[in-house]
């Protein structure tokens, strides 16, 4: 009994010891290292936090870009003339552009409408009446959005459209809008992306060209 109290007090007396041992200054420098210690891992954290989040919003931003503008030049590719008889082109502007096109492949044209709406690049589709002659409704049937996050402004056109001459003709094209829709043989598409205009990453933009081949043909 006599062993482990004088154990106790051992132990007791050598944390005593310890503390003792350590002045005022000591015990302040020791906090203050522990203090910046824990600063810094904040900081790398936050770091790290950030980038992978720029990362991911950048690739985000990349795969939306790159989806809308395939899946518009890949529509826009298959233009041609209405199942009414109407011109392959109805209308282009620099963020509205209607269309004929076949967009499901089911040997029907519809009429396609393209244009952008609160940051969101949208397509309108109709299909022709069962009718004799064929009719198209008024307005859009169906309505998706095929990309998000659009950045696009007045500036920064969608829509780019082009002659039969270019790229010769440079002072002719890009041709004014809204089109002349004769005149018009190639669009460029150029999508601008940001996920969150109040913080990184920057824009991200994407385009291509889609050429009428029907009406070149």
């Amino acid at each position: 009994m006599n062993m482990e109290s004088n154990r106790s007090k051992s132990r007791t007396n050598t944390g005593r010891g310890i503390l003792a041992g350590m002045t005022l200054v000591e015990v302040v420098v020791t906090i203050f290292i522990m203090t910046i210690g824990m600063a810094g891992f904040s900081m790398l954290f936050i770091r790290s936090w950030n980038l992978n989040r720029f990362i991911l919003e950048t690739g985000v931003a990349s795969a939306t870009a790159s989806r809308g503008v395939d899946g518009l030049v890949s529509d826009l590719r298959k233009i041609r003339q209405g199942d009414d008889g109407s011109y392959p082109v109805v209308s282009g502007d620099n963020f509205d552009l209607v269309a004929f096109i076949d967009v499901d492949n089911d040997g029907k044209t519809e009429r396609v409408h393209y244009y952008l709406q609160n940051s969101l690049l949208k397509r309108g589709v109709t299909e022709p009446a069962a009718t004799q002659p064929v009719t198209y409704p008024a307005g859009d049937q169906t309505t998706t959005t095929i990309a998000r996050y659009i950045a696009n402004t007045t500036d920064k056109p969608i829509f780019f459209y082009y002659n039969d001459n270019y790229p010769g003709d440079t002072v002719n094209n890009p041709l004014n809008t809204p089109i002349a829709i004769q005149d018009a043989r190639l669009v460029k598409v150029r999508l601008i992306v940001n996920i969150n205009p109040n913080r990184a990453p920057e824009e991200t933009t994407i385009e291509s060209f889609a050429e009428f081949r029907n009406l070149n043909q």
